[in-house]
């Protein structure tokens, strides 16, 4: 099972993955009359886009993640570090094997997921556990099409009303920053809200230009020093612990979450582009390297889905069969910024009050808006995603369980027992 094709994006085909240039001779015809400017100039230009764009947005988000559950300044540096590095290469051996514009990226919502779940037993060694076992599964989903079956049978309402619930704390960030410190915050907030209308893609990673600006302003004022030791990129190495807390509290939370917002959807954004991705291959590399970079704090790692359409769009040239040279020039980009990213994470450290709340909150609006958008896009599922989404924005942990897991299965309960009641009506 290489490929994916039709509604479900874990069925099986035969054959390597097709990318669109071979569908029709229209395509064909494209890569023919293709300017050369076109076709070597806007994949590497769309690759660039893709790189910024996609670490500015969110590794804020997860610095903030990896804290919540326990990590320490440096051990969430060396993560973010991990994720990024891994990401990168991902996007490069998964573009140069198949030829498609496969872009992986680190698991946005898994992240926002760590800032709302908190520390569990164990500390950050549990963490750590259950990041390996969160890789593990992804792994099992390649290797066991019917795990990944089952994940499908989700219903979308409930996993996104607990995506919506997840994100929605963190999406606070920008009105309690306002409150505390209107000052630092209000630049921010400006430069997202007139970015949002100019210049949209960009206005997260502008949100982050004008709170290193703030931040800069600050430390010239306090007269902050910043050594540069602090600068320096190291990996923080650290055994993991396997406890139940971190299995049912994270690993399991951080799996469905990352499956139902990332690799299925970034399936479903490839195939809208005309591009069939090896979905067995993806699994491995992604679920490997999640594996892989657990120890040094790495979260995870998955199929990209809103920046997938970055690499495999138009922009990234007329010519398809060449687009997966923009997902290469992203992971080579992302090789040196991820080693950059204790530069990144210091920046983030020093900050002032509500600074960096406020732009992870930015961050993730549009994440809560399409969210909200599909829990509620069935009226029969409205009761049972509101239900979900309350449970997930509680955040309260019952039994050491994280409120995320109680979100799937109380909306389910609540899905199940409406459906029943229907069903003898």
């Amino acid at each position: 099972m290489e490929g994916v094709r039709g509604s479900n994006p874990l069925s099986s085909t035969s054959g390597r993955a097709q990318g669109p240039d071979r569908h029709g001779p229209g395509l064909v015809r494209s890569r023919t009359f293709a300017p050369m400017r076109d076709v070597t100039l806007r994949p590497v230009g769309a690759g660039v886009v893709t790189a910024l764009v996609g670490f500015t947005s969110a590794f804020v988000i997860v610095l903030a993640g990896l804290e919540a559950v326990g990590a320490s300044h440096a051990q969430a540096a060396s993560g973010l570090m991990a994720v990024t590095v891994l990401m990168a290469l991902g996007s490069i051996v998964l573009s140069l094997s198949t030829r498609l514009p496969v872009t992986i990226a680190w698991s946005t919502p898994g992240a926002a997921l760590l800032a709302s779940t908190g520390a569990v037993e164990g500390g950050w060694p549990a963490a750590v556990g259950a990041f390996v076992v969160t890789g593990a599964l992804v792994v099992m989903t390649g290797l066991v099409p019917a795990l990944g079956a089952l994940i499908t049978r989700i219903p979308a309402a409930i996993a996104q009303a607990m995506l919506a619930g997840i994100v929605l704390q963190l999406c606070l960030g920008p009105v309690t920053g306002m409150a505390a410190n209107p000052w630092a915050v209000g630049p921010v907030v400006l430069v997202w809200l007139l970015a949002l209308r100019f210049l949209p893609r960009w206005a997260s990673p502008l949100a982050f230009v004008a709170a290193a600006v703030v931040i800069a302003v600050h430390l010239s004022l306090a007269g902050t020093p910043v050594h540069a030791a602090a600068l320096v990129p190291r990996l923080e190495l650290t055994a993991p612990a396997f406890t139940l807390g971190g299995l049912v509290g994270i690993a399991l939370p951080l799996y469905l979450v990352t499956m139902a917002s990332q690799n299925v959807p970034g399936m479903a954004v490839m195939r809208g582009f005309g591009y069939e991705v090896p979905w067995r291959r993806s699994m491995l590399v992604t679920g490997v390297g999640t594996v892989v970079g657990a120890p040094a704090g790495g979260h995870g790692i998955n199929l990209a889905a809103i920046s997938a359409a970055l690499a495999a769009g138009p922009e990234a040239g007329e010519d398809t069969s060449r687009r997966w040279i923009a997902s290469v020039t992203s992971g080579v980009l992302l090789v040196p910024v991820g080693i950059a990213s204790a530069a990144f994470a210091t920046l983030v450290s020093l900050a002032p009050e509500g600074v960096v709340p406020a732009v992870a909150g930015l961050a993730l609006v549009r994440t809560l808006a399409v969210s909200l958008k599909a829990a509620l896009a069935e009226p029969a599922d409205h009761v049972p995603a509101v239900t979900s989404f309350v449970m997930a924005a509680s955040g309260i942990a019952i039994a050491g369980i994280s409120a995320a897991f109680w979100a799937i299965v109380v909306g389910l309960v609540v899905r199940g027992v409406l459906r029943s009641h229907r069903a003898r009506a």
